[in-house]
């Protein structure tokens, strides 16, 4: 009987045959914490007496939750991070690197192959490149730090094969959100997606990375892709870690296969309050909007910052609307700085913050306040009437 990737990347890591269902403990690649949760990992780590981490160079911190830091509160917070990353030789990702789902990527931590954990929902990211990559809690940081080791289910798979061409004007978020309400916010819980047909394939990998990012907002433990052609050399770019990649047998069983055609796909806007209440923009009529945000570890990519200036070039964003952008890192943003496009959005009306995800924590209280949240498309931004907002504190 054919397995599909998360099995197989399951099994390789555990070194004994297993299947959909079974219970294994798995050796870690690599373990990533970021400023709202290592704190709670550290503390746990010195309840359970830890002297030594399993392996300094496998475990990553990022400072990006809370940059710069707004309370000294959070001062401390950051202090105990760099205490021990000093302490114990751990890498830690300085305020103002970047968000840690892309600095993981894109600095070449995770390779095709790799078992990741980390204490953030959002890390089912990598699995765009091939890796089986989950969120944990603090205390299973804590234990991965100390130990190397953690337990896994091996989850179920749902193949979701994408065929066709995305039209002018929908981008991966598109296709993200529409899967979404079709899944529903608990259709895929604890199971891995894996994402297969044209539609990927034709999508650069930061791209794809939006995809994946967001499999947890069905549920799902892990979104998988096939590290095909483009995704290795986007990956041997940026590492020179040697990795085997890791393909679905022909014959995988899964719990449930989707066939889309994403050919007539709309951009697609997602209500408040919850992120499977999606529709097509054109079934949700004129919606004033007041604050539009593009950034952070969904779409905080030089693509998404593109997009955005090519909209805005030679206009000016309405007056009664705020667009923030918050690049996904350091190196992003001297890019498409260097590529005029930071010129073109501040020259529109447009504000660039810190490469991090704090200020989308103020949007979520602000619009609650409100009465809610839209994530919409980046359309008509210039009329006041829609806007991008970035779903990735769900």
């Amino acid at each position: 009987m054919g397995k599909t990737m998360a099995e197989k990347i399951l099994e390789n890591k555990a070194g004994f045959p297993v299947k959909a269902g079974d219970l294994v403990i798995a050796p870690v690649d690599r373990a990533m914490g970021q400023d709202g949760t290592t704190p709670l990992a550290i503390q746990s780590f010195e309840d359970m007496k830890g002297e030594r981490v399993f392996d300094p160079e496998k475990i990553i911190l990022v400072l990006d939750h809370n940059v710069p830091s707004p309370l000294e509160s959070v001062s401390r917070l950051h202090d105990l991070m760099r205490n021990f990353s000093r302490k114990f030789g751990v890498q830690l990702m300085e305020v103002g690197e970047g968000v840690c789902h892309e600095l993981m990527v894109s600095r070449g931590f995770v390779v095709p192959g790799d078992l990741v954990v980390g204490a953030d929902s959002h890390t089912c990211t990598y699995g765009a490149i091939g890796a089986f990559s989950t969120g944990v809690g603090s205390t299973e940081l804590a234990v991965v730090m100390l130990s190397g080791e953690l337990w896994f289910k091996v989850p179920e798979t749902i193949r979701l094969n994408l065929q066709g061409k995305l039209p002018a004007g929908v981008f991966s978020k598109d296709v993200i959100l529409y899967l979404a309400g079709k899944l529903g916010a608990d259709g895929a819980t604890y199971q891995a997606l894996e994402f297969h047909g044209p539609v990927i394939e034709n999508l650069e990998v930061e791209e794809r990375f939006t995809i994946s990012n967001m499999a947890v907002e069905v549920g799902a433990k892990a979104g998988l892709m096939v590290p095909d052609e483009k995704a290795m050399k986007w990956v041997r770019e940026r590492t020179n870690r040697e990795f085997q990649p890791v393909f679905p047998d022909p014959d995988a069983q899964y719990s449930r296969v989707m066939d889309i055609d994403c050919s007539s796909l709309s951009p697609q806007v997602a209500l408040p309050h919850q992120v499977d209440n999606v529709k097509p923009i054109e079934e949700v009529g004129e919606v004033p909007i007041q604050e539009a945000f593009l950034g952070t570890c969904t779409n905080g990519r030089l693509r998404d910052i593109e997009v955005a200036a090519r909209v805005l070039e030679g206009r000016k964003i309405h007056p009664e609307v705020r667009f923030i952008v918050a690049p996904a890192s350091r190196e992003i943003f001297l890019e498409a700085i260097k590529r005029g496009w930071v010129e073109t959005i501040v020259l529109a009306g447009g504000v660039f913050v810190t490469p991090d995800v704090a200020l989308v924590w103020e949007l979520i209280r602000e619009s609650r306040e409100m009465g809610g949240m839209l994530f919409l498309p980046l359309t008509v931004i210039l009329k006041g009437e829609w806007a991008m907002l970035n779903p990735s504190f769900i």
